[in-house]
């Protein structure tokens, strides 16, 4: 796979590139260099014209549930295939890490309450 996005840099062809977000922002600014420049201002900003149509779809839920719920269901399932899931061994020291940090705050949190308990009985006391 990245021998792809390697082939598709050296050609010049960099659409792939532009559509995931590669979180550098100084190498977005370089691709995007001919485009004007955004300042934030309302003025500078894109806004879509607001159809009748757009306005309306977002009403129009009414149709068959189980379809929806069939297409929701195939959304999940396409979602959960893009999950990069851990392996045994990193579950495992999840998990650890975990328990050790809840043992701890347990332990912690404890520790205070029994300071604030003796520190109310030799005020009060």
């Amino acid at each position: 796979m990245s021998d792809e996005r390697d082939t598709r840099a050296e050609d010049g062809d960099d659409t792939a590139a532009a559509t995931r977000p590669s979180g550098k922002r100084t190498a977005r600014r370089a691709r995007t260099s001919d485009a004007p420049a955004d300042t934030g201002s309302v003025a500078t900003l894109d806004r879509p014209s607001l159809r009748k149509a757009d306005k309306t779809a977002g009403k129009a839920k009414s149709g068959n549930p189980f379809k929806r719920l069939l297409k929701f269901l195939r959304e999940v399932i396409a979602e959960l295939r893009k999950v990069i899931w851990p392996n045994r061994k990193q579950m495992v020291t999840y998990t650890a890490v975990v328990l050790v940090f809840v043992v701890f705050m347990v332990a912690f949190i404890a520790g205070i309450d029994v300071a604030f308990v003796k520190g109310v009985d030799w005020l009060f006391g």
